[in-house]
């Protein structure tokens, strides 16, 4: 059996390190508490960027602006980011974070509730990055669908939920049952309907990596 904890620190050890301000960014974030993508999930990202060369990407939480920055050094020049952040206090770091990095004119941050902001946005993307609250993402699904188009690419992270996912709902601690029951629901309909062809990579705390048919 392997140790995935050993393999995990052995593969992270030989990866191209991040730019310095992603670097720094990242230090800022761990000394606040500021939860960001694991290291196994941003080389995960940045190669499904390099492969993907989207041009159009939509990010469903940017927290203070890590990971939407990632995905700014990944892309190329003409491509353009729209994150969604609802968290006051992280919004004004995300948006000095992005001006940090010179992409205010790349990167555009919408300030709200998701499910409220991905209503208005009239538009289509060939790449989706969702990192926000988990127990939502059933919730945004029928939006995702409408603004993507056969061959989107759409990239879920933390869907494992530190491996509760695979237990019963009953011995699932009660306050994430609720969490729980919808992560499993939205699994469900990205692996069952056919307008999606969905793997589950135990990458970080779990991905679903899914192309639009």
């Amino acid at each position: 059996m392997i140790d995935s904890e050993r393999l995990s620190i052995y593969l992270n050890s030989i990866e191209r390190d991040n730019t310095e301000l992603l670097n720094l960014i990242e230090k800022e974030a761990i000394a606040s508490y500021v939860p960001i993508i694991r290291k196994d999930m941003q080389y995960l990202l940045r190669t499904l960027l390099t492969m993907n060369r989207p041009k159009k990407i939509l990010e469903v939480g940017t927290a203070i602006g890590f990971s939407a920055i990632l995905m700014g050094e990944f892309t190329d020049d003409d491509c353009t980011i729209t994150t969604i952040e609802n968290y006051d206090k992280r919004i004004p770091i995300a948006r000095e974070n992005i001006k940090r990095a010179g992409m205010e004119d790349r990167i555009t941050l919408i300030e709200g509730d998701a499910q409220d902001v991905l209503k208005e946005i009239d538009d289509t993307f060939d790449f989706v990055f969702m990192d926000a609250a988990k127990g939502q993402y059933i919730n945004f699904l029928p939006d995702i669908e409408r603004l993507t188009e056969s061959g989107s690419v759409i990239v879920t992270d933390n869907v494992l939920q530190d491996g509760d996912i695979l237990e019963s709902h009953f011995i699932v601690d009660r306050r994430n049952r609720t969490i729980h029951k919808r992560i499993r629901d939205y699994l469900y309909e990205l692996c069952q309907d056919e307008r999606y062809d969905t793997t589950i990579l135990s990458v970080g705390d779990g991905v679903a990596l899914t192309v639009v048919r």
